[in-house]
C-alpha cells in the first residue's frame, strides 16, 4: 500500500510540474474526457484527492447515486476562478492518502489515465513507471465498464504489451505499450501508430 501511494504522489508531483508552465490560454483545451477541458479535469483530480469515505457517501447520496452528477458537482466545487488557484489546491492536496471507498488500484488508474487525459491534448509526454501501469491495466481488465473499467472492451481479444509481461485473453491480437493498452481499454482515443494487430478496430471502436 505504501508503494502505491508513493507512485500516486510521484505522479501528482510530475503533473503539477508539467502544468506549471502551461500558458493561460491552453487551460481551456478539451481534455480526453468528453465535455471537460483541462481545467475541469484538474478540478476533478483535486476533488478526488480531497475525498474521504465519509464525504463520498454523503455527496454520492446528495447526487442521487448518479456518478456523472457526483463528478460534475465535484468539478464545480473545486474549479477555482483561475487555473493557477486550482493548481495550488492540487499541490496542497497532492500528498493525501484519502479517497472514495474503492479498490486502491483505482488511484493508479486515475493517475495514469487522467494524467494522459490532460497531457496528450497539451502535447506533453511522460515516461511512466511500467510495473504500476501494469497493475492499473490488470485492474481495468477485470473491472466492468459500468464500474469504470474496461473488461467488456477487451473481451474476445488478445492484448499483448510490447514493454511488459502482459499477455491477456484470446482472439484477434492487439499489440502496444502497456500505457497504450491501458488507455484503449479505458475508452480513450489512442494514436493509430500506438497499437497494431487485427483486433485494434474492435478494441478502439
Amino acid at each position: 500500500m505504501n508503494e502505491l501511494w508513493t507512485v500516486v504522489h510521484a505522479e501528482r508531483e510530475a503533473l503539477i510540474a508539467d502544468l506549471e508552465t502551461v500558458p493561460a490560454d491552453r487551460w481551456s483545451t478539451p481534455s480526453l474526457c468528453p465535455g471537460w477541458d483541462v481545467h475541469d479535469l484538474l478540478a476533478h483530480l483535486v476533488d478526488d484527492a480531497r475525498t474521504t469515505k465519509a464525504s463520498f457517501l454523503l455527496r454520492f447520496a446528495a447526487a442521487r447515486f448518479d456518478f456523472d452528477r457526483y463528478n460534475r458537482a465535484g468539478v464545480e466545487r473545486e474549479r477555482a476562478s483561475e487555473p493557477r488557484l486550482t493548481l495550488d489546491a492540487f499541490r496542497a492536496a497532492s500528498r493525501r492518502t484519502t479517497g472514495a471507498p474503492a479498490p486502491k488500484a483505482t488511484r493508479l488508474v486515475e493517475a495514469f489515465v487522467h494524467g494522459e487525459d490532460i497531457r496528450r491534448p497539451l502535447g506533453i509526454s511522460r515516461d511512466y513507471p511500467v510495473e504500476p501501469v501494469v497493475t492499473a491495466l490488470r485492474y481495468q481488465l477485470r473491472t466492468s465498464v459500468g464500474a469504470g473499467g474496461g473488461k467488456q472492451r477487451a473481451q474476445g481479444l488478445r492484448l499483448v504489451a510490447t514493454d511488459s509481461e502482459v499477455d491477456h485473453g484470446d482472439g484477434p491480437e492487439v499489440r502496444g505499450t502497456t500505457l497504450a493498452l491501458l488507455l484503449a481499454v479505458s475508452g480513450r482515443p489512442v494514436g493509430s501508430a500506438e497499437l497494431t494487430g487485427s483486433g485494434v478496430p474492435a478494441l478502439t471502436r
